[in-house]
């Protein structure tokens, strides 16, 4: 029994322990911060559960170790109906959480006119076998292959598409994923908050080159946005 406490005490200190060693760090983009936060709120859930479950699962195994004679368990309502009502506020708690976060305009959304913080950038994203065309539709149109530009802390709205089969648009640092459908557009729309260069990828089996199928996507200040927009447009 001794031994079963100590790897209790054990266990909750490396929990314990990993969460205090892991500070918030800066969200590089208004979904990866809704997406974590929403991680973060179900790991308060998860824990107790799991402690919980693995507490009684070491305590059964250490108490029923040597019993040759087993009898069967007997009903008990009352331990039924606390379970499926603790069950049914977890659920209804994650459903909550997920839709608030799901439902928010910068995990996904449609393009808006105007915004607080300036009117969105556009990018059309089309993919292909096996590669991405990037262009500006509200910018005179120009492409700009696998390359993505947009200034930081103003709204983003990708628009992704392909031209032949399904692909994916994949941005993992900035919390961006969407499937990319022939003849459908989907939309996917965020805020940067960092300045760099985040790779992007297609996340569907598309076929033999699927893996050269790279895009990346650089947050840059708004004055170096509007320095590289002027050059492309020139080169129009």
């Amino acid at each position: 029994m001794r031994k079963t406490r100590l790897a209790l005490v054990s266990l909750l200190t490396v929990l314990v322990a990993g969460l205090a060693a892991d500070p918030v760090a800066a969200q590089t983009s208004a979904s990866a911060e809704l997406i974590n936060g929403l991680n973060g709120k179900l790991l308060y859930i998860a824990i107790p559960i799991t402690l919980l479950v693995e507490g009684i699962l070491i305590y059964t195994i250490v108490k029923f170790r040597n019993n040759d004679d087993p009898s069967p368990t007997k009903e008990n309502r009352r331990l039924e109906i606390t379970w499926t009502i603790a069950t049914a506020i977890i659920l209804l708690f994650v459903g909550v959480a997920s839709y608030g976060v799901l439902a928010d305009e910068n995990v996904a959304g449609p393009p808006q006119v105007e915004d607080a913080a300036g009117d969105p950038v556009v990018v059309h994203a089309e993919a292909y076998q096996w590669g991405w065309e990037m262009s500006y539709p509200e910018n005179g149109n120009f492409t700009t292959g696998t390359e993505i530009v947009v200034p930081k802390d103003r709204p983003v709205v990708i628009e992704v598409t392909s031209r032949d089969v399904i692909h994916g648009f994949h941005v993992p640092d900035l919390a961006l994923k969407v499937d990319a459908m022939p003849g459908q557009v989907n939309t996917i729309r965020t805020v940067p908050y960092e300045e760099g260069t985040y790779q992007g990828y297609c996340t569907e089996y598309c076929g033999v080159a699927h893996s050269q199928m790279y895009f990346t996507v650089e947050v840059v200040s708004q004055d170096e946005y509007q320095d590289w927009l002027d050059e492309q447009q020139s080169d129009e």
